[in-house]
């Protein structure tokens, strides 16, 4: 099978239900209206790549009952991570200093608020930031606040780790790269959001149950490794070996398709986990019940979601095989 078959078999064979935002279309307006508002240096080339991105709708499918006043942070959010992603994976990617800086800005930020100016965190991308913190900052409790700055502390302290891997030439192992891979996806980023859309913020010990926890870190492996299979292509040339295909083919000493093969049916044996697990969830009391389910569909979405949407937007061209 091509990956782009397989790609398409994984997403028959999952079993979490597919869901769509009604307001994601008009959503995806509103911020290809907004984002020359910021400054960001777009010609009409890069609004096409944007609109074909299809961010309102990845948003849409992970928070499908999000009011549309939501769906647009979690839009403008979503929209912060993949440019920050762009800025730090691309042809003219940052240098780990420069990740640094980034990372330190973003968080003076989301700790302290849009008045306190640092540097690593300018123009346009701060500008995004600034608008998308905006409601979260205002409607969340504080303990939800720190949880969310600290998911993204994680996600950027991998993205910068794996900066410094490329630059130094060191792959990871499989181990190394799984582990890595749960920050730099940015799923822990986006399961505090369900909270935000919902309006049913966990309390920590819930929210850090050990359950709970394996049940988001399946999620995350499930959503990434996909991503990674579609991305495979591009990341050969580009990823110094950070794709759980590369590093499976490195480690195992086999041919690139016989590493997807074997990418896939992990993902498989790591979907009868997630399910197995999530149907083993015990009851947290009527006080907090609803709020768990709202956690674990959130994280389920993001699974679907990001399958759904990977099939759909011209950032994963081989989904389209």
């Amino acid at each position: 099978m091509t990956t782009g078959e397989i790609l398409w078999a994984l997403r028959a064979e999952c079993p979490i239900p597919s869901r769509l935002s009604p307001h994601a279309d008009r959503v995806q307006e509103w911020l290809l209206g907004l984002l020359p508002e910021l400054g960001l240096p777009l010609d009409d080339a890069a609004l096409h790549r944007l609109s074909r991105g299809a961010f309102a709708r990845y948003a849409g499918r992970l928070y499908p009952d999000a009011t549309e006043a939501d769906l647009r942070v979690l839009t403008a959010l979503f929209t912060w991570f993949f440019l920050v992603d762009d800025a730090c994976d691309g042809p003219a990617r940052l240098a780990p200093e420069q990740i640094r800086a980034l990372r330190n800005g973003t968080l003076a930020l989301l700790h302290d608020g849009p008045r306190l100016r640092q540097a690593g965190l300018t123009g346009p991308l701060r500008r995004l930031l600034v608008l998308a913190w905006r409601e979260p900052r205002r409607r969340m409790p504080a303990r939800w606040r720190l949880r969310f700055a600290d998911a993204v502390a994680r996600h950027l302290d991998g993205t910068w780790q794996e900066a410094v891997n490329k630059e130094t030439g060191r792959r990871p192992s499989v181990n190394e790269y799984v582990e890595l891979r749960r920050a730099t996806s940015a799923a822990e980023v986006s399961y505090p959001l369900v909270e935000f859309a919902s309006g049913r913020p966990l309390p920590d010990p819930v929210y850090h149950h050990p359950l709970l926890r394996q049940i988001a870190h399946l999620g995350n492996d499930l959503l990434s490794w996909y991503n990674d299979l579609a991305s495979l292509e591009r990341d050969r040339a580009t990823a110094g070996g950070h794709s759980l295909v590369l590093a499976m083919q490195a480690e195992l000493a086999v041919p690139t398709s016989e590493a997807v093969e074997r990418a896939a049916e992990r993902w498989r044996e790591s979907m009868r986990r997630f399910v197995a697990l999530r149907a083993a969830v015990p009851s947290f009391g009527p006080m907090l019940d609803e709020a768990v389910t709202d956690h674990l569909d959130g994280v389920a979405y993001a699974v679907r979601g990001t399958i759904d949407w990977t099939l759909e937007s011209a950032r994963y061209p081989a989904g389209t095989a």
